[in-house]
C-alpha cells in the first residue's frame, strides 16, 4: 500500500529520503474495523497526552462494559459521569465524548459507510460541530480509520517535532511553514506524518 507513496517521498524531497531509509518500511494500517463513534471517542482520549497514557486510560473506560469489545453511544450516556472520570478521563473528555455519543445517536457522526464516501472537507466540517472535536481530532479519524493518505496535521506536537529535528531547525515550525513544505509530498503527506512521528522514536 505504501511502496508508490515512499517513492514519490523520496524523489520529492532528500531530507526525508534520508529518513525514510533510517525508518525503514512504513506499515500503514488503518483501524478499518473501528466506527466512525469509536475512532473519535479514540482520538479524544488521546487528546495532549502520550500513546501509553492514552491506552491505559481507553482500557480502563472499555473495562466498565464487560462482554463488549467497545462501548456504544447509549452505553456511554448511560454511565455515571463519576465512573468515567474514576477512569481516568477528565471533565473536559468526557463531556467530549458525551457529545459525541449523543450527535452519533442524531445521526450527525455518520456510518463507517457513509462516511467512505465523503471527502476529507466535508467531515471536518460535519464533525467539528461536536464538542472537545476540533481538526486534529478529526484529522486522526482521517489517518486512522478512514486511511486518507493525504493528511497532514500541522497543529500536531509530534509532527511539529519530527519536523524541527529531522530539518535541523532550531524551533518548531508554525503549521503554515508545515504545510508551505509538505506541499512537495502531496498526495501523500499521511506518510510524510507517519515517518516525522517516528522520528522521534
Amino acid at each position: 500500500m505504501t511502496g508508490p507513496a515512499i517513492a514519490h517521498l523520496k524523489k520529492a524531497d532528500l531530507v526525508m529520503a534520508r529518513l525514510i531509509d533510517r525508518v525503514g518500511p512504513c506499515p500503514w494500517r488503518p483501524r478499518a474495523r473501528a466506527t466512525p463513534f469509536q475512532a473519535l471517542v479514540h482520538s479524544v482520549t488521546h487528546q495532549q497526552l502520550n500513546g501509553t497514557a492514552a491506552k491505559t486510560i481507553l482500557g480502563r473506560v472499555k473495562a466498565l462494559y464487560p462482554g463488549r469489545r467497545f462501548p456504544g453511544p447509549g452505553d456511554i450516556l448511560a454511565t455515571p459521569e463519576e465512573k468515567l472520570r474514576a477512569a481516568g478521563l477528565s471533565r473536559a473528555k468526557v463531556a467530549a465524548i458525551r457529545d459525541i455519543a449523543t450527535h452519533t445517536l442524531s445521526g450527525v457522526v455518520p456510518t463507517s459507510r457513509a462516511i467512505a464516501k465523503l471527502d476529507d472537507a466535508a467531515i471536518v466540517a460535519r464533525l467539528t460541530v461536536i464538542r472537545g472535536v476540533g481538526p486534529w481530532t478529526v484529522e486522526m479519524l482521517l489517518m486512522f480509520k478512514l486511511g486518507r493518505l493525504d493528511v497532514l496535521p500541522a497543529t500536531d506536537y509530534g509532527v511539529r517535532k519530527g519536523f524541527a529535528l529531522t530539518y535541523g531547525l532550531a524551533e518548531l515550525p508554525a503549521p503554515a511553514e508545515l504545510l508551505a513544505h509538505g506541499e512537495k509530498w502531496r498526495p501523500y503527506r499521511s506518510i510524510a506524518a507517519w515517518y516525522l512521528w517516528r522520528s522521534l522514536d
